[in-house]
């Protein structure tokens, strides 16, 4: 259906009543005549700032050119602190885009957050799987389609260092090992790199490793049970991840190449691995398809901006699990949710939700969107576009970031804390203690 049909007409059942409505967060809303309802300007708000703000605002220029609907985004880098405040006082967007479903819960919790149209419900249930679907809905209803995604546990490399010593993309846990000790026999020194350090909070990294072992470990049922807090974080199944990925992070063998020992992990930005690996000081990373923007900024030995391709300077692969073959992988991403009724806002709601503002944003590129109709050719690298087809690939288990779906007490309160002090040098058994206190908070 063209663009013009398709957002013109809204399933009528949406539109009943809007008019009579009269809601508390539209004072923000353009009312400067030519929509349906006399609104022509509809303000989303986010955390997406700088350059990848400026082309979501690009994002919207065909169907701005369609509908007549003018879309203004505007990203606050305080936007998680922010938002909350905005809604409780009156003072809520048309749209938030909003980066955590724990964060989208404490909205919804405000009563404020509206009941997504049909047409976007509809819109969700022909271009997503039941998984991203189910982050957006709560007590059994549905508030918030998903945007843009991410994919984490990748482990990046050097293709061509690979090939100089032999040695091929591991397929299971088990290989992966085997090959970390064919590194370090080869180069005799440490196989990985790693960084904790962040100016947000230290220690995310480090919950991304546990969460990629807990999910292919232990599966995706107590994945969910750990993060609906039913398994604890001093069970079984959750110290066998911590143990696995201790093999690596805690082995002073292994790690920290290009930077020193096991401590300064926490020493390391998180994005500063990208130049190590790079520069061929170190042959393994552990980060999520974002570290692909790090590389632009970084150069080889011979000072060259590094080629990420299959057979380039660096790539990555998803880390294999325990069994060849199986797929569970973890991620990130948005949530678009309403807070006005109006015509204008529900129809920018259900492009949001479609494949062709999908298309519209992944083409402009840097990022990818796990929307199954989209069209994964026009992510803006071969590695985006592989990506992205795992993530619309209906046999990938996906899971949301634990961490973003836990309470902030633990989530990134201590379980970041936690992971940080491990590698310093506290024990399991003591830190699983000291993050599972953070219920308690």
């Amino acid at each position: 259906m063209a663009l013009s049909q398709r957002f013109r007409l809204l399933a009528p059942v949406a539109l009943v009543g809007a008019a009579a409505l009269v809601l508390a967060g539209c004072a923000e809303g353009g009312t400067d005549g030519g929509s349906g309802d006399g609104k022509t300007t509809v303000r989303i708000a986010g955390g997406i700032t700088g350059g990848e703000a400026d082309a979501l605002n690009e994002s919207f220029a065909s169907f701005t050119e369609e509908t007549g609907i003018k879309v203004e985004y505007t990203g606050d880098k305080s936007f998680e602190g922010n938002i909350v405040t905005k809604v409780t006082g009156g003072d809520a967007p048309d749209i938030a885009i909003v980066p955590q479903p724990g964060l989208l819960k404490t909205l919804v919790d405000t009563g404020k957050v509206l009941e997504a149209p049909d047409a976007v419900e509809t819109a969700v249930d022909e271009n997503w799987s039941e998984d991203w679907k189910k982050y957006g809905t709560f007590d059994d209803t549905f508030y918030a389609a998903p945007m843009l995604a991410n994919l984490k546990g990748y482990v990046w490399y050097s293709p061509k260092q690979f090939a100089e010593w032999g040695v091929e993309v591991p397929k299971t846990w088990d290989d992966m090992i085997a090959l970390t000790d064919t590194i370090v026999e080869t180069t005799g020194g440490p196989a990985w790199c790693a960084g904790f350090a962040s100016d947000a909070a230290s220690g995310w990294p480090g919950t991304d490793w546990i969460e990629d072992l807990v999910l292919r470990g232990a599966g995706p049922e107590v994945y969910d049970q750990w993060v609906a807090g039913d398994v604890k974080f001093t069970d079984p199944e959750i110290k066998d991840a911590f143990d696995a990925v201790g093999e690596i992070l805690l082995n002073p063998d292994y790690v920290n190449a290009g930077y020193g020992d096991v401590k300064s992990i926490n020493a390391t930005a998180f994005g500063d691995v990208a130049a190590a690996v790079a520069s061929g000081d170190c042959a393994l990373t552990h980060q999520a398809s974002f570290l692909s923007a790090n590389f632009l900024d970084v150069q080889t030995a011979e000072g060259e901006t590094p080629e990420v391709a299959p057979e380039g300077d660096v790539y990555a692969f998803i880390m294999p699990g325990y069994t060849e073959g199986e797929l569970q992988v973890e991620g990130g991403g948005e949530f678009v949710a309403g807070f006005s009724d109006d015509e204008s806002t529900q129809k920018v709601l259900e492009f949001m939700a479609s494949p062709e503002f999908a298309d519209a944003r992944v083409e402009l590129g840097g990022v990818i969107s796990a929307n199954k109709n989209a069209d994964p050719s026009l992510a803006s690298s071969e590695f985006l576009q592989e990506a992205m087809t795992t993530l619309q690939d209906e046999s990938t288990v996906f899971r949301f970031d634990a961490s973003d779906l836990m309470p902030s007490t633990v989530g990134s309160g201590s379980f970041w804390k936690g992971m940080v002090d491990w590698i310093d040098g506290k024990d399991t058994e003591t830190v699983l203690s000291d993050i599972q206190a953070g219920y308690e908070n």
